[in-house]
């Protein structure tokens, strides 16, 4: 009877776990009805494999000869940059009228040759853009005694059409240089591997600043199977399928881990001096640009009369929404550069989407093809795995996984900074002797963002400008912040210390380049062959994530 009863109690009780999985399950998809539905990736022009990258390969020329003019100058760019011919050339330029654009793919080839040519207008001679223009009813040029910096019809008018129809600034943004700028060498091989890459448009015709663009796009290649992977660990999340949101986790930051991998072969095929001094000037946008010779912005003449100038922040890696998908889906918070975080509005909102506030990362959004940014509000609208795993402490194989892509994420990051420091930091205090020329009588020096770089690290009145990135903005402070935020979320209490705020592993090497470590009040110090430095707040970066 004893037997009987403990086996009648054993059935008993699985029979009650039995019915209480049935209610939860019944339970968590009965509040999954109430929450917004995940909207399918086609819906904002997102590739299931290839991310952000375009569904169908950037078109490599316009199929309409109307367009010849425009493909003619994008096609001899390096030829009219060393004869100073372009400025010239573009000025000549009859307005075409956008109407004969048709397909998507059209439109954005027709955004990415009118934002090479704005960007070589402005920054392809001494100084930004000096231009002489006719005085009314007169053929007689004259140079204005306010010289302006402007932008001419010719490519103004038809620019800003194409802007307003994909929802981007006039800019050349990262769609523009990135996401719509490459080739498979081999269409039958995938495009997330470098050795099948290649660039449609250069400003330089350089091998240094095609590798700089395909790094991203590979990265963007590899990186694509994650977005349809997360949405389906949400939609997991939802209905308490803890082993599916795990392994989704744990994918992720396999991938991440890849991604970091990609990032560094950036030294490859791209030299840090190439890049500064010959790259990084025409990625310049006009904000925060008085220095580089555009005090005011720039004004897009668009036939009106009434033209204002405006500032715009030129490419950036902080424009790449999957970047921004990434920390969106993890529930990491990025608040404006400076500010602390608050600690007694975490637990109010502990797990959830962060609100959008107004930062850079925020900011950059606007420079995304506007389906792109649509995505990502609509994800910050349903993303949830930060809640879900703050409130399932108990499954250590869950927290574990969150946390291991909160790491790589955040190693991501350090190995952005470390890039940064080659490629700006030290190319940005190099003594002016170094760049003299060797003629008996010196070459003229230009004035752009790296000339004015050069200044400013010399420049130590009070209130000097901050060494600034392509996008217009201090970027040392922004990027320490941005990584240390990506560690917050943490949840076990062991991942929180790794990825809490402060110095790396005490003797950890940071850079290859030298010895590099950070102390308790986050300054970086570097030991390389010229000596030891400090990586203070006013140096910047290569773009920023």
């Amino acid at each position: 009877m004893i037997v009987i009863k403990e086996h009648s109690d054993y059935h008993l009780t699985s029979r009650c776990r039995e019915c209480q999985t049935d209610h939860l399950l019944i339970e968590a998809h009965r509040r999954s009805a109430m929450l917004p539905p995940i909207l399918p990736l086609l819906d904002f022009d997102i590739s299931p494999e290839n991310g952000f990258l375009p569904t169908e390969l950037p078109l490599e020329l316009l199929p309409d000869p109307y367009y010849h003019k425009w493909e003619s100058i994008v096609a001899n760019l390096q030829a009219l940059l060393l004869s100073k011919r372009l400025r010239g050339v573009i000025e000549r330029l009859p307005t075409l009228s956008t109407t004969r654009l048709e397909h998507v793919s059209e439109w954005r080839r027709a955004y990415m040759l009118l934002g090479f040519m704005t960007h070589a207008y402005i920054w392809g001679g001494d100084k930004p853009q000096e231009v002489t223009f006719k005085k009314p009813k007169t053929s007689i040029r004259s140079i204005c005694t306010d010289l302006a910096q402007r932008v001419p019809q010719s490519i103004a008018i038809p620019f800003l059409q194409v802007c307003a129809r994909l929802e981007l600034p006039p800019v050349a943004t990262y769609a523009g240089v990135v996401l719509w700028n490459f080739k498979p060498i081999f269409s039958d091989e995938p495009i997330d591997s470098l050795e099948n890459l290649s660039t449609l448009t250069t400003f330089t015709g350089s091998l240094d600043e095609s590798w700089f663009y395909l790094v991203s796009v590979a990265i963007e290649a590899r990186g694509g199977p994650i977005i349809p992977l997360m949405l389906d660990a949400i939609a997991a999340a939802r209905i308490n399928d803890s082993r599916t949101v795990t392994e989704s986790l744990h994918t992720f930051a396999e991938r991440l881990d890849e991604l970091g991998s990609l990032l560094q072969r950036m030294y490859e095929n791209c030299d840090p001096h190439v890049f500064y001094h010959r790259i990084r000037p025409f990625l310049a946008g006009s904000k925060n640009m008085a220095d580089a010779g555009l005090p005011n912005g720039v004004i897009y003449e668009d036939g009106s009369g009434q033209e204002k100038y405006t500032q715009y922040g030129g490419g950036s890696n902080a424009q790449s929404s999957l970047i921004q998908f990434f920390d969106i889906v993890l529930g990491v918070e990025h608040r404006p550069t400076g500010q602390k975080r608050d600690e007694s509005s975490e637990s109010e909102q502990e797990g959830t989407a962060p609100p959008p506030r107004h930062n850079f990362i925020q900011d950059m959004r606007s420079y995304m093809p506007g389906p792109h940014r649509r995505f990502l509000e609509h994800v910050s609208s349903v993303a949830n795995i930060r809640e879900y795993v703050g409130s399932h402490t108990s499954n250590r194989a869950l927290s574990i996984a969150y946390d291991a892509c909160l790491a790589m994420l955040r190693a991501l990051r350090d190995k952005h900074i470390q890039m940064v420091s080659r490629y700006i930091i030290i190319k940005s205090r190099e003594s002016r002797s170094n760049t003299r020329s060797i003629s008996p009588r010196a070459a003229p020096q230009p004035i752009n963002i790296a000339s004015a770089s050069k200044q400013q690290g010399k420049d130590v009145r009070p209130g000097s400008k901050k060494l600034r990135g392509t996008g217009g903005t201090a970027l040392i402070p922004f990027l320490k912040q941005a990584r240390d935020e990506t560690g917050e979320p943490a949840i076990d209490a062991w991942a929180k210390r790794l990825l809490s705020n402060g110095p790396a592993d005490g003797g950890a090497n940071f850079a290859a380049l030298g010895k590099m470590g950070e102390h308790a009040d986050g300054e970086m110090e570097i030991v390389g062959l010229a000596g030891t430095w400090a990586m203070d707040d006013s140096e910047g970066g290569l773009c920023h994530w």
